[in-house]
C-alpha cells in the first residue's frame, strides 16, 4: 500500500506539470528535427563548386543499365608519373564505353586539384552518365558530367557515375600530390 500512494503521488506531481512538460518535449522534437533537416544543407562555397549538377530525376536515377550482366571484372591501369595503380571497374554502360576507347589506345588526362580532395580533368569524350548519389572515398574513380574524370583522395558526396576504385591506396596522396597531374589509362594486362 505505501508504494501505491508514493506512485500515486508522483504520478499527481507528473500530471500537474504535464503542461510544462509537454512544452518542453515539444521544444526538444523541434530541434532534433531541425537539426536533423539541416544535415543535408550544402555550404554556400560549395554552391559555387564545379561539381554542381542538375539534380536527377527519378526516372534518371532509377535507370538500370542492360546488357551489362556478361561483363567480367575488368581492371584499368591507373598511371601517374612513376607510379602505376590498378583500379577495379563497375559494371556499368560508363565502364563499358571508356573499355571500347581504352581498346583504340591509352587515354591521357590532365588533371587539376578541387578543393583538397579530388584530382578532375576533360576525358575528351562523353560517356553514358546514369549518376546516383553517391559518398566517395579515397581511391573512388567517377565521371562527372559525362566527361570529366574524377580521382579522389578524399571524401564528398554528389551524383556521379561510378566508374571503379583504386585496388591499392599505398602511395595513393602522395602519387596525386597537391598540384596539377597528368595521367594515363590503359587496360590492365
Amino acid at each position: 500500500m505505501k508504494w501505491e500512494k508514493s506512485f500515486h503521488k508522483k504520478f499527481s506531481v507528473i500530471l500537474k506539470e504535464w503542461p510544462q512538460l509537454k512544452k518542453s518535449y515539444f521544444m526538444i522534437l523541434t530541434a532534433l528535427i531541425f537539426l536533423l533537416s539541416s544535415c543535408g544543407v550544402s555550404h554556400p562555397e560549395q554552391q559555387e563548386s564545379h561539381l554542381r549538377a542538375e539534380p536527377l530525376s527519378k526516372a534518371k536515377a532509377s535507370e538500370k543499365t542492360k546488357g551489362n550482366e556478361e561483363m567480367e571484372t575488368k581492371k584499368i591501369k591507373v598511371q601517374i608519373d612513376n607510379f602505376i595503380f590498378t583500379a577495379t571497374l563497375e559494371n556499368n554502360t560508363a565502364t563499358k564505353e571508356l573499355i571500347d576507347l581504352l581498346e583504340e589506345e591509352p587515354i591521357t588526362i590532365e588533371m587539376t586539384d578541387y578543393a583538397g580532395m579530388e584530382k578532375v580533368g576533360p576525358l575528351g569524350a562523353t560517356l553514358t552518365a546514369t549518376n546516383e548519389p553517391t559518398t566517395t572515398h579515397s581511391g573512388d574513380i567517377v565521371l562527372y558530367n559525362g566527361d570529366h574524370i574524377v580521382l579522389f583522395y578524399g571524401t564528398n558526396s554528389w551524383s556521379y557515375t561510378r566508374l571503379g576504385k583504386i585496388d591499392d591506396l599505398s602511395n595513393w596522396k602522395e602519387a596525386l600530390g597537391t598540384k596539377d597531374i597528368t595521367i594515363v589509362l590503359s587496360l590492365s594486362d
